[in-house]
């Protein structure tokens, strides 16, 4: 329990008046889980999150369910949520993946990049210059179809096999992305490892080779606890698209050091805190997170949930 009127709002300098939050739980939370939520769960989560006024809600993966058999569902999933009143994407891995979205009227998808090549072998058991090459005809046909893509680009601060990544090697693989249409990039700290110095030397590399800002989003995990810090040296930065997790939910199944997304809760306590907008309501989020642990039958890891849930 928290007294009323906290955090007090205190703006810094130089910050974006509004952050939209990229709400990855359902999707990049849930494809974590040992056991498979029940579809009607899934449906009821989104739809909580929705109320509690998140407008970017990932929704579900248009994956082969032999490679993440949490998210075999999606063609019952996606119809239950028409209707609500926000953004649904959905990640598709190659071209049959976007017929099975295409069909069910998604027309915000995303496609699932590395920097490294040890990751995109794990993860999609091709090179890099493979993985772009079979992104290239998805996405020129998602625009066709007027489409929004997001390319998401894992492995940009450091890789569990590779170690450091050379800033040089990101920057290729997003300006590669962006070449080929997709209408914004989300930076993933896929391993937890990246530290301020190294997001603002990144972004200033990125708007070096011509990527503006306003086209990247940026995608933290908590493993080291430098999430809240990273994501504060890329809104200094200018960026105001933020990825983060209901209740900390998800890892990453192909890097088995990453811990937990960042918690939505604990960014949107900071953001409020900073009086940034976000049309979220902690309260209400803090309630669905609190209930989604209940379904999963373990507590929240994200401490602003903890505290906010917590009963004197």
């Amino acid at each position: 329990m928290t007294a009323p009127g906290l955090p007090m709002p205190v703006p810094a300098p130089g910050l974006p008046a509004r952050v939209r939050i990229h709400e990855v739980g359902a999707r990049d939370g849930l494809q974590n889980e040992s056991a498979v939520v029940p579809t009607e769960v899934k449906a009821e989560f989104i739809r909580r999150l929705v109320d509690a006024g998140l407008t970017t809600v990932e929704a579900t993966s248009f994956v082969h369910p032999r490679w993440v058999p949490q998210l075999a569902d999606a063609e019952r999933l996606y119809p239950m949520l028409d209707g609500l009143d926000a953004q649904l994407p959905v990640l598709v891995p190659n071209d049959r993946g976007l017929d099975r979205a295409l069909a069910l009227g998604a027309r915000r998808i995303a496609v699932f990049g590395s920097a490294t090549e040890s990751f995109a072998k794990a993860n999609l058991n091709r090179t890099v210059a493979e993985s772009l090459a079979m992104f290239t005809p998805v996405v020129a046909r998602a625009k066709e179809e007027q489409a929004h893509v997001r390319g998401y680009l894992s492995m940009c601060f450091g890789d569990p096999w590779e170690g450091p990544v050379p800033l040089a090697q990101v920057v290729r693989v997003c300006r590669a992305l962006l070449d080929m249409g997709c209408d914004e990039l989300s930076l993933g700290d896929t391993i937890g490892v990246a530290t301020p110095g190294h997001v603002h030397a990144l972004l200033a590399a990125l708007n070096e080779a011509g990527v503006p800002t306003d086209r990247l989003g940026v995608h933290f995990h908590d493993t080291y606890g430098q999430a809240l810090a990273n994501t504060l040296a890329a809104l200094q930065h200018g960026v105001s698209t933020v990825d983060a997790s209901a209740g900390g939910l998800g890892g990453c199944p192909y890097a088995k050091s990453a811990t937990g997304n960042l918690a939505t809760e604990d960014l949107v306590w900071m953001l409020h805190g900073l009086g940034i907008e976000t049309g979220v309501e902690l309260g209400r989020l803090t309630a669905t997170s609190v209930w989604m642990a209940g379904q999963l039958g373990r507590p929240s890891p994200s401490r602003t949930v903890r505290a906010l849930s917590h009963k004197e």
